[in-house]
């Protein structure tokens, strides 16, 4: 039987939040997603993809019996987003710098073969932006 994982494809993302209307404005506002289902405590969004969720922490613990308490620091999860080129890459950096995106440090090459830049979303959610630079993906299993 084939595994889980190569049977079924990722649908969704979803965002533990603290507060879904910060949320909401960031994803729509400075990102350009396009808000899909609108519900108490939750949101998400159509993306190129897969669907983007955010669920309120606090309402997801009282309707699922979740634990409320959250993660400490800014690497609780990381979405990547493969662009096709660097150049592509450095001309969305530019894009999304303009509308007020705090990004770590400007785009780079890094020893993986690859062009990235990161930033955080309101709940520190970490995003990669990457592109892979002559070459290709390094290290890809038979």
């Amino acid at each position: 039987m084939t595994a889980f994982a190569q049977r079924h494809a990722i649908s969704d993302v979803c965002i533990l939040t603290a507060d879904i209307e910060r949320s909401i404005a960031f994803y729509t506002g400075k990102l350009g997603f396009a808000l899909k289902h609108r519900a108490p405590g939750f949101a998400d969004f159509n993306g190129a993809g897969l669907t983007l969720a955010l669920w309120e922490i606090g309402h997801i613990s009282r309707h699922a019996g979740l634990s409320a308490k959250r993660g400490s620091g800014h690497h609780n999860v990381l979405i990547a987003v493969l662009m096709s080129s660097p150049a592509e890459l450095d001309a969305c950096h530019a894009e999304l710098a303009a509308k007020g995106v705090a990004f770590e440090r400007p785009p780079a090459d890094y020893a993986w073969n690859a062009r990235c830049c990161y930033f955080a979303g309101p709940d520190g959610e970490v995003w990669e932006l990457y592109a892979w630079l002559d070459g290709g993906a390094p290290g890809k299993l038979a």
